[in-house]
């Protein structure tokens, strides 16, 4: 679905209340934000109707990147991932050939054929520009989805077609009070939630809704605040971004998001010297982990390591997410790649033909 700046304008509500009650979120009068104005950004409010549809959400499906901390080391699947996978092999065809322990299995669930992506950026009272906080993550997506690198996930997908992931043409800006508080994933989902019903969205698989957290902003599963983002409380620090699926009860129905907070934090961050600098690079690798995770296991029933050899549950990502480790601290090591003609660092995505982690198809 294409999303034009002009047209998307119409679909916005020129006025919406800012949520009420218990809601973390305290969201700003709409309006453009004065360092970016451009016709590409839209800003919306979520109204309190939106929150309610984000924490009656069903059928949640988390799956999460560990943190390079001691708790995100510890975590295991069922925290990770929200919820235990469970094998389906009955369903799963046999490829044929021998089995490799790190080969991902296919679990019967659907995969992402094609896709266009929505950025949404949560700005902390007009804070922030793109620039200075993320990098510029919609360019790094419009690259990735026209190279070579993205035809790693065909041989999931069952398709090789060029340009099948795009960004859309529109972002989202949603200023918002920031306070202590972490958020939590039924918030995140109320903002998708709204950015989903303005766009019209017609089919669940069709989108994916990727949403940036400012730096300060700490984020948790849920409200026991027991497994989040959170830089400032190494109790909680597990994660450093994650994938998810939701069905709303309405006519929103089922939705793809993303979960991206801050990266170019200690745990989350890219080695020094990558071509970018650290704050890009770190928002793009784990950025990429997530977007092809999402391609190739959307609601945590089709491609994951199967087999009971340390690495159950963990999908294409995961199992090639490189740590560097210094006397002083412990970086993502990913590997540098040119993406249709721009260099970027990127993690290795695992190729089952190859039965390696790998940057060329």
């Amino acid at each position: 679905m294409k999303l034009p700046g002009q047209s998307i304008a119409r679909h916005f509500p020129k006025s919406v209340p800012a949520a009420t009650g218990t809601a973390v979120l305290v969201l700003l009068s709409a309006m453009y934000l004065q360092s970016e104005t451009s016709s590409r950004h839209v800003t919306l409010n979520p109204s309190a109707a939106d929150y309610a549809a984000g924490a009656a959400a069903k059928n949640v499906n988390i799956h999460a990147t560990p943190s390079n901390t001691p708790r995100g080391r510890a975590a295991g699947p069922a925290e990770l991932f929200g919820s235990p996978k469970t094998s389906n092999l009955n369903s799963a065809p046999d490829s044929g050939g021998p089995r490799f322990p790190a080969d991902l299995i296919f679990n019967g669930g659907n995969v992402v054929t094609s896709m266009q992506q929505v950025a949404i950026y949560l700005n902390p009272e007009g804070k922030c520009t793109i620039a200075s906080c993320w990098g510029n993550p919609e360019e790094f997506l419009t690259q990735l989805g026209k190279s070579d690198f993205i035809h790693i996930t065909d041989q999931y997908t069952g398709t090789s077609a060029d340009d099948r992931y795009t960004v859309a043409g529109t972002d989202v800006i949603i200023n918002y009070k920031p306070t202590k508080k972490p958020l939590i994933d039924a918030q995140i989902l109320g903002v998708v939630h709204a950015v989903a019903a303005a766009l019209g969205t017609p089919d669940g698989y069709s989108n994916e809704f990727h949403v940036f957290l400012p730096p300060g902003q700490d984020e948790c599963f849920t409200d026991s605040f027991s497994t989040c983002y959170s830089p400032d409380l190494p109790n909680s620090f597990v994660f450093c971004a994650y994938h998810s699926s939701a069905t709303f009860p309405d006519a929103v129905g089922h939705v793809l998001y993303s979960v991206e907070p801050f990266q170019d934090v200690p745990g989350c961050d890219v080695r020094p010297g990558t071509p970018n600098g650290q704050l890009a690079d770190s928002t793009n690798n784990v950025l990429s982990h997530e977007l092809i995770e999402t391609i190739t296991d959307p609601d945590g029933t089709a491609w994951w390591n199967s087999d009971d050899v340390g690495i159950f549950g963990e999908e294409i990502g995961d199992e090639c997410s490189f740590v560097i480790f210094t006397e002083k601290a412990a970086f993502f090591d990913p590997s540098n790649v040119t993406l249709n003609g721009k260099n970027y660092a990127i993690q290795p995505e695992y190729d089952n033909n190859q039965h390696a982690c790998t940057t060329v198809p």
